[in-house]
């Protein structure tokens, strides 16, 4: 890959980089708090009272013959390492973050903590502050932990918490199953080794993360969207037991994971776009060139680019996340699930002139938004629609339907297993709507990120940076504190937050007054129950 500013922060650049490091921390030697990891020493820096380490390798190189291979913890060194910025981004389609390196060499991840720092002890200062593991989105195919969005201080520093975000093989590079196309041993766990490099970024936090000040009997996993379906998919797998001790997703859900057949015929069709019939070319292929055969039609939906997600290949993963029931394993995990009122809104690129303007089109464009989640006839929804809701215009119709058959529903049969097997989740609905645009928006896809973050001012920010934002941000990041602190989001500023139990499904709605709400939008859940729901990919 060519290199790029980021790659360029070793060695002068680096130099550079250290020297106009906030002076704050260590009495006397301000900007450069050390801390003995498993794997060796790291220099961090300190912004605005808290410790930042950027860029920490948690496993080694997964380039050349490791390529879809599990991954393995990094060789050890000697040195002390500069964490002073983001490590590499998984190789994807577009250019990461503000340009940032894209490598098969990716696996890193980033600590913010507000612990203190001594010559004595480091920053492992005995504070046992709860954990805040937040994985990133961009479905199973882009994104990364170094989001402006994600920046930890301002969550680090209200919460007294360590947070941490983390980078892992995404789309073909860990998520393409070849182990039935292959006799070959070191595919075998290629279809789910994107999971696997967060288990073992789970493991090095377990290892870790005290000598950050934190607590890894208090570990909480967050995420939106993508993030939030690999949280889900982590609940069924066995090597992710006992590494996390609280889960939230948050607009992302993974009710079924795909089968080994359609994982099989996707690998084909991938293979076949790249014209590559044998393991050692695939291996050789150079990364980016790998991406086209992400261009190949998906042969299960017959449209789109060719899916790639966690695989039901009876090694990492012996189960569905939350089918037929929810995971056994993780019941006693305490579960947050969130989703947003106006989700699809946040799908069509903040453009207003997107919005369908009459009924036909509405018709017409629904069953795109459906995508195979649900079958069902678009004129019996818009009828339903317009008879219940007689107010809303044809692009609320529209943005209401699709968000509750595209994703909403997937947090409601998390919501009801959970309750089903006495083990309930804290469900949440945000209705506060982003100011963009006079709030035309509503509260679309990924505005609960910068609320929970506190990143108001973040580039590309749709919270705004008003007082309503700033009240809003406050609730709600208290509340996903408490529950990294307690596994319960009550204590802040909220009413009461009950579980999500049957018949009642009480819910939290996050809005300008937040209520508790027994099944809000209850008419729409019951009109989508007439068809089955069927997680895309699976």
């Amino acid at each position: 890959m060519p290199a790029t500013r980021r790659t360029l922060i070793t060695g002068a650049a680096a130099l550079t980089a250290y020297a106009a490091l906030p002076r704050a921390g260590f009495a006397g030697e301000a900007r450069s708090p050390v801390v003995a990891t498993t794997n060796g020493k790291v220099r961090g820096y300190v912004q605005d009272g808290v410790s930042v380490f950027k860029g920490l390798r948690y496993g080694a190189d997964t380039g050349g013959a490791r390529r879809f291979m599990a991954p393995v913890k990094p060789e050890p060194w000697t040195d002390v390492k500069d964490a002073l910025a983001y490590g590499p981004a998984s190789i994807q389609t577009g250019k990461g973050e503000d340009g940032e390196t894209l490598s098969e060499d990716c696996l890193f991840l980033n600590v913010w903590t507000p612990a203190k720092a001594s010559r004595k002890t480091g920053l492992a200062d005995g504070g046992k502050r709860p954990v805040m593991v937040y994985i990133h989105g961009g479905a199973y195919n882009g994104g990364s932990g170094a989001s402006p969005w994600y920046e930890g201080t301002k969550l680090a520093k209200r919460g007294d918490v360590v947070v941490v975000t983390v980078n892992h093989r995404l789309n073909a590079f860990g998520y393409l199953y070849l182990a039935r196309l292959f006799n070959d041993p070191s595919v075998a766990d290629s279809g789910n080794v994107g999971q696997l490099d967060l288990v073992l970024a789970l493991q090095w936090v377990r290892d870790n993360i005290a000598a950050f000040g934190g607590d890894p009997e208090r570990v909480m996993l967050f995420g939106q969207s993508g993030g939030g379906a690999k949280i889900a998919t982590l609940m069924a797998m066995p090597a992710a037991k006992g590494l996390f001790h609280r889960a939230a997703t948050m607009s992302g859900q993974q009710v079924t994971v795909g089968g080994p057949f359609n994982a099989t015929k996707r690998a084909k069709a991938f293979l076949d776009k790249l014209g590559i019939k044998d393991l050692a070319a695939l291996r050789a292929l150079p990364a980016a060139e790998m991406l086209a055969g992400l261009k190949a039609v998906d042969p299960i939906a017959g449209a789109g680019g060719v899916y790639m997600g966690p695989v039901l290949d009876q090694r990492s993963l012996t189960r569905h996340p939350f089918f037929p029931d929810a995971a056994p394993q993780s019941l006693s995990v305490p579960m947050m699930v969130g989703n947003t009122h106006d989700e699809t809104r946040g799908f069509i690129g903040w453009d207003a002139k997107a919005f369908p303007q009459t009924w036909d089109e509405v018709i017409a464009r629904l069953p795109g938004q459906f995508n195979a989640r649900i079958d069902i006839d678009p004129e019996t929804v818009v009828a339903f629609y317009r008879q219940t809701y007689p107010n809303y215009s044809p692009a609320d119709v529209f943005f209401a339907a699709s968000t509750a058959g595209r994703s909403w529903k997937a947090a409601i049969i998390q919501d009801e297993e959970r309750a089903k097997a006495g083990a309930p989740a804290y469900a949440y609905q945000v209705n506060w709507r982003s100011p963009m645009q006079g709030g035309i928006f509503g509260a679309p896809h990924t505005i609960d990120i910068g609320l929970v973050f506190g990143t108001l001012d973040a580039k590309g920010s749709i919270v705004g940076t008003g007082p309503e934002s700033v009240a809003m941000s406050n609730t709600m990041s208290d509340a996903f504190i408490a529950f990294a602190r307690t596994g319960d989001p009550n204590g802040g500023s909220l009413p009461k937050w009950e579980p999500y139990t049957l018949p009642r499904r009480q819910t939290m709605v996050f809005d300008t007054v937040s209520r508790l709400e027994d099944d809000p939008r209850g008419v729409e859940r019951e009109f989508f129950n007439r068809v089955p729901f069927t997680q895309f990919g699976t």
